[in-house]
């Protein structure tokens, strides 16, 4: 067996288990009595040290050298390379610490389940400040493996190849954009009447059978995935079985359709990766970025379209028994486009949407350097809505609570939501000027036209290109903020 043949056996095991720990980190989102979190836990911990160990194995350097010596296609030596920026990562990592990570990352986010509810962030403090530290020192040992700072590192995770020094100079444009576009925004609306609320209550259980049939209109397979609902809505699984949670609000029409419509967008780029890659490194979604440009192409290009809407309201009117001026095509577009400052970074429009990724990327940077105390960040992220949105949250669950990221160990993974949305308006428009017919198709609740370009343009290239040339090749051009302000003006200033 070639070296290269070895490593590919290798990789396939350790995507085995790491399908395995998907699974599990979803049953413990949407399923497990809070009764097994220990037993979780240590189930966790221990295929996260065997996946780990697959890659930490001191023979694995020599097979990575001899595999490069060996004449390999393009797309093969692609995986490898993955290959290789997979065991940096691992072989920085002591075991230990892999292990003392699940774990921490498991009771800190059963904490935050049961204080989220209550606003009560001294009840996780204790867990969380655990956790960070364990992170800070798996941030050092890989920072120093890779040669870039500890925010870089971990940043590096989620967004290969990705340096904050880039992303401060995108978050200052926007930063600098944004505050003057709200104010233009918020006027032109207020000049107009307000949309009608959707009157009445929306039973969880219809909107169960509602948001299903969006996700069906969106090329979802149910043969490959299931829908369920967790206290943080989320996409997760493999490619073959891909796991979906939304929560409802049954006062809401809304919430948990948007909800829907953005995990499905994640779900479909897993289901779209190449089936000859499966269970190699080259064959995973290519960084979150794109990963997050395919959930915002779906929930906000093209779900909080004109066209998709003329769709949707007579599902949604259909699935609720509504009738009359309230759920006309026209005031779902004056609904689904309203912009408003809020507290809650899922539930935010587009406009505002960015300002709630700046606070948490500066944030977060400022708590690995060790520049914010745990203690301190209920205030600094009352203080940084304050300054970046106008509003402050009346409690802790709707702020430094609301999101699970740093609660399960995910930081560095903030930046990447508008990186994520930039990146959709520039796919979004390449492929309407490809595809023309796009925009018929969803005024028909038809996705295939959209889903077939971003198919063949984004998911299978998977890994096998970088991210910057995959958007290259799709869009002809590298990514800049100039589509996502263009497509913000022609929506709400248009």
């Amino acid at each position: 067996m070639s070296a290269y043949s070895e490593l590919k056996a290798r990789f396939h095991k350790r995507s085995a288990i790491e399908g395995a720990l998907a699974t599990l980190q979803w049953d413990r989102a949407a399923m497990m009595p809070t009764g097994g979190a220990d037993a979780r836990a240590e189930q966790v911990a221990v295929l996260e040290t065997l996946a780990h160990g697959i890659l930490a194995a001191p023979e694995l350097p020599g097979l990575i050298a001899a595999a490069e010596a060996e004449a390999l296609g393009a797309d093969d030596r692609a995986n490898l390379e993955e290959m290789r920026h997979a065991w940096v990562h691992a072989a920085a990592v002591p075991e230990d610490l892999v292990a003392a990570l699940a774990k921490a990352g498991a009771a800190c986010e059963m904490a935050w389940r049961a204080a989220r509810p209550k606003a009560d962030f001294a009840a996780v403090l204790p867990h969380l400040e655990k956790l960070l530290a364990l992170v800070r020192e798996e941030a050092a040992v890989k920072a120093e493996a890779l040669g870039v700072s500890p925010y870089d590192a971990l940043l590096d995770s989620y967004e290969p190849g990705g340096k904050s020094a880039e992303i401060d100079a995108i978050f200052a444009d926007l930063a600098a954009f944004l505050p003057g576009f709200l104010d233009d925004v918020l006027a032109r609306q207020a000049a107009r009447p307000a949309p009608l609320p959707l009157p009445g209550r929306f039973p969880a259980e219809v909107q169960r059978g509602m948001v299903r049939r969006v996700m069906a209109a969106m090329g979802f397979e149910f043969d490959h995935g299931r829908l369920d609902e967790s206290a943080h809505p989320f996409c997760g699984g493999i490619p073959d079985d891909v796991r979906l949670t939304t929560r409802y609000d049954e006062s809401d029409a809304f919430t948990g359709v948007f909800g829907v419509i953005h995990e499905t967008g994640h779900a479909l780029y897993e289901r779209g990766l190449p089936l000859g890659w499966r269970g190699q490194p080259a064959g995973n979604a290519r960084g979150m970025s794109l990963h997050e440009s395919q959930s915002l192409t779906m929930e906000m290009q093209a779900g909080r379209s004109r066209a998709f809407l003329t769709w949707l309201a007579p599902v949604l009117a259909e699935a609720f028994g509504g009738g009359g001026e309230a759920w006309t095509v026209e005031n779902f577009v004056a609904l689904a486009q309203k912009v408003e400052r809020g507290f809650i970074r899922v539930e935010a429009d587009e406009v505002t949407y960015p300002a709630h990724v700046i606070l948490r990327y500066r944030l977060e940077r400022a708590m690995i350097a060790g520049d914010l105390a745990l203690r301190d960040l209920p205030a600094a992220w009352n203080d940084g809505m304050r300054d970046l949105l106008g509003v402050v949250p009346p409690d802790d669950r709707w702020g430094c609570l609301q999101d699970i990221h740093w609660y399960d160990g995910a930081w560095g993974y903030f930046p990447t939501y508008t990186l994520g949305a930039m990146t959709a308006a520039q796919l979004f428009a390449a492929a309407r000027a490809a595809v023309p017919e796009i925009e018929d198709a969803l005024g028909r609740g038809d996705f295939r036209p959209l889903l077939g370009w971003m198919r063949a343009n984004v998911h299978e290239k998977a890994s096998l290109l970088p991210a910057p040339e995959i958007l290259r090749r799709a869009t002809g051009k590298p990514l800049d903020a100039a589509a996502f302000k263009a497509h913000l003006a022609a929506r709400y200033l248009g």
